[in-house]
C-alpha cells in the first residue's frame, strides 16, 4: 500500500472522519492538536516498525510521507 494511502487511513482514524488529504495538505488545515500528533506518530511507528524521533518539524502531509519513506528505506 502506498505510504500516502496508509497515512490517510491513520489520520482519518485519529480524526474520526474520512479525510481528503494530498501531499500539500498541512497539519494546521487538519486541525490536529499536539496530543493528536503524538498519537499519529505512535501509530505510524507501529504500522511501519520504524522510529521517527521526537523533534519532527513537519508542516505538510507530503513531508511526513517523505520522512516515513526515508525511515523505512534506512531500516
Amino acid at each position: 500500500m502506498e505510504t500516502l494511502e496508509k497515512l490517510k487511513e491513520i489520520l482519518s482514524e485519529c480524526k474520526g472522519e474520512d479525510l481528503d488529504i494530498t501531499p500539500e495538505t498541512t497539519f494546521d488545515e487538519l486541525d490536529f492538536d499536539s496530543l493528536d500528533k503524538v498519537d499519529i506518530v505512535m501509530q505510524i511507528e507501529e504500522a511501519y516498525d520504524i522510529s521517527l524521533g521526537d523533534n519532527m518539524q513537519l508542516s505538510t502531509v507530503g513531508e511526513l510521507v517523505a520522512k516515513i519513506d526515508e525511515a523505512v528505506a534506512n531500516k
